[in-house]
């Protein structure tokens, strides 16, 4: 198999996340139908397209229509079908394109970095911007109204099961604390009060805003019930010997991907554990150091 290409330059600041990982994981070949998920950047699809040839299909979705408006561009004449919509909706949109089965699926669950620089939308907590978080601005409740109206319990337990932030209820207190004296609007904003209600000895390998930004972004897009449907369906998408490969950033989405490769009858795991970045991309790209990548055969 052909070595993937590195993508030309492109109107986008993402860097797919084990790009030689992924593609050897989905076992192209030419002539594929390949499902790429989470579109993003368009990195991923983009060399999987380029292994597919002329003669195969890559259908890209994503919820975020930035990204769909953008790979329309970045992806002009590679054989490439793009589609604003979940992957828990990938049963809809290749039954609009009348296909019928898959060679293979690809999910890359982290944000891109497009999202995380576009201070309109509040993913980075080191940039003043609204406190949004929705991958489609378009729809659903904004992560400032989320906190507007959550009582203190159940703000704390939902940054606990979605972030796994031990300093939950500090932060929960502090948060409706603030929102007393006027609304929390920015991501700046929410960051310092995070900062400010943590241990001064907190870990310091990360931001004490990661962990809280990361549930509440969960909650606003409802992303571990996408991932846990998309899990139940797409597996049947795909044909006898087609791949699902699934690069995950934190171990809420790991647990998941890993119980239904394992438990799942229509699938079987082609290694006990999953692989990770190496040191080289890692240095290179600092973003993919929490990737985990696990693959499935269909049975």
């Amino acid at each position: 198999m052909d070595q993937p290409q590195s993508p030309p330059p492109a109107s986008t600041l993402h860097v797919p996340v084990m790009p030689r990982e992924a593609i050897e994981g989905l076992a192209i070949q030419p002539g594929h139908i390949i499902l790429d998920g989470t579109l993003g950047g368009g990195g991923h699809t983009r060399l999987i397209a380029q292994q597919v040839g002329p003669n195969g299909c890559v259908v890209a979705v994503d919820r975020d229509p930035v990204a769909v408006a953008r790979a329309e561009t970045t992806l002009r004449g590679l054989p490439v079908l793009v589609s604003n919509a979940s992957y828990a909706e990938a049963a809809e949109v290749l039954a609009e394109a009348s296909i019928e089965r898959l060679n293979g699926i690809l999910l890359d669950l982290g944000l891109s970095s497009d999202q995380l620089e576009d201070r309109q939308r509040g993913f980075s907590f080191h940039a003043r911007g609204p406190l949004d978080l929705r991958f489609d601005p378009n729809n659903g409740e904004p992560a400032t109204k989320l906190i507007a109206r959550l009582s203190a319990e159940h703000l704390a337990d939902l940054i606990y099961a979605y972030g796994e932030e031990r300093c939950s209820r500090r932060i929960a207190a502090a948060i409706v604390d603030r929102r007393r004296e006027r609304p929390i609007q920015t991501s700046e904003d929410l960051a310092d009060i995070i900062r400010r209600a943590v241990p001064k000895n907190y870990d310091p390998r990360i931001d004490p805003a990661t962990r809280t930004f990361q549930a509440l972004r969960i909650a606003v897009n409802s992303e571990l019930d996408h991932l846990e449907r998309a899990l139940q369906l797409l597996p049947t998408l795909l044909a006898p010997g087609g791949r699902f490969v699934v690069i995950s950033f934190h171990s809420l989405e790991d647990r998941l991907v890993k119980v239904a490769f394992r438990r799942d009858e229509r699938l079987r795991p082609l290694a006990s554990k999953p692989l990770i970045p190496t040191a080289e991309e890692i240095a290179a790209n600092p973003r993919s150091r929490s990737a985990k990548l696990r693959v499935a055969e269909r049975c």
